[in-house]
């Protein structure tokens, strides 16, 4: 009885949030208005998500990024005074709406966090970027001037070092957003983007760039991924050379894959120096 009553409530928000999403603002109930509203604390707090892991893989939910479009409609522009992270912008600092006190992470400054991104237990966060629509599993790093985009979903137990950008998405919704799965490690001033697929226990090395564009070169199996690097692969960057021999077109390239017992044994610093 409450599956019923949970999916009929689900299905209510989702019809009210397309319905808005294709509307004026001035169009909009009073309901509505709470409904957008609850639906971006429910991303806040971790009980949605713009895309979740089922047992038939990924499955992303355009209308929770329709939610956020539609949240930008109901704010304006507001300046917090506070030093040492003033900011003037449509969306509040998750920390305006969760003292930290409550929050069971590490939060260095200046790090600024969107109202609308979720943070999981026992996470560090320094001086880093984490925007609206965000989800960061529990144990997880984000280093130094490191930024998560918009919907970007991150797993438990993932390093992301500094420097890093994994890419946003908002707008179309039907976009997909990029997912780094759990104990994945991604180098220092590499950049993840377009809807990047990162799959669990994957090793990326410092610099690497990786597009929806970018040949995924696995040098063991000879075959080439589009838009996904496998389980544990171990990723660095490098070149592919064109047809005709006249030039060569940033790649990155699968030079090894990483089990379980090789982790125990050896550090990740390990796996991407010994290839």
């Amino acid at each position: 009885m409450n599956t019923i009553h949970s999916d009929t409530k689900k299905n209510t928000t989702i019809k009210a949030i397309e319905t808005a999403f294709t509307s004026k603002i001035d169009e909009w109930s009073p309901q509505t208005r709470t409904t957008i509203l609850q639906t971006i604390e429910a991303l806040d707090s971790g009980k949605i998500r713009i895309a979740e892991k089922t047992s038939q893989g990924w499955i992303h939910h355009s209308w929770v990024q329709k939610a956020i479009l539609c949240y930008f409609k109901l704010t304006s522009n507001k300046t917090n005074h506070n030093s040492p992270l003033p900011f003037k912008d449509k969306i509040d600092s998750k920390f305006q709406h969760k003292h930290l006190d409550n929050l069971s992470c590490r939060v260095v400054p200046p790090t600024h966090v969107r109202y609308g991104a979720y943070i999981g237990n026992q996470c560090v966060l320094m001086p880093c970027f984490v925007n609206i629509g965000a989800h960061i599993g529990d144990h997880t790093m984000i280093d130094t001037w490191a930024t998560i985009g918009s919907g970007a979903q991150i797993g438990k137990h993932v390093h992301i070092s500094g420097g890093v950008g994994i890419g946003g998405v908002l707008e179309p919704p039907q976009a997909k957003p990029t997912i780094i799965e759990d104990h994945c490690f991604i180098g220092a001033r590499s950049e993840i983007a377009e809807g990047i697929y990162i799959q669990e226990g994957a090793v990326i090395a410092m610099g690497t760039f990786i597009s929806q564009s970018t040949k995924i070169y696995d040098r063991i199996s000879g075959q080439y991924h589009h838009g996904v690097v496998p389980k544990n692969a171990v990723v660095v960057p490098g070149s592919i050379p064109s047809k005709d021999g006249s030039h060569h077109l940033n790649a990155a390239i699968i030079v090894k894959y990483a089990d379980e017992q090789t982790r125990k044994k050896t550090k990740i610093n390990e796996l991407l120096r010994d290839f």
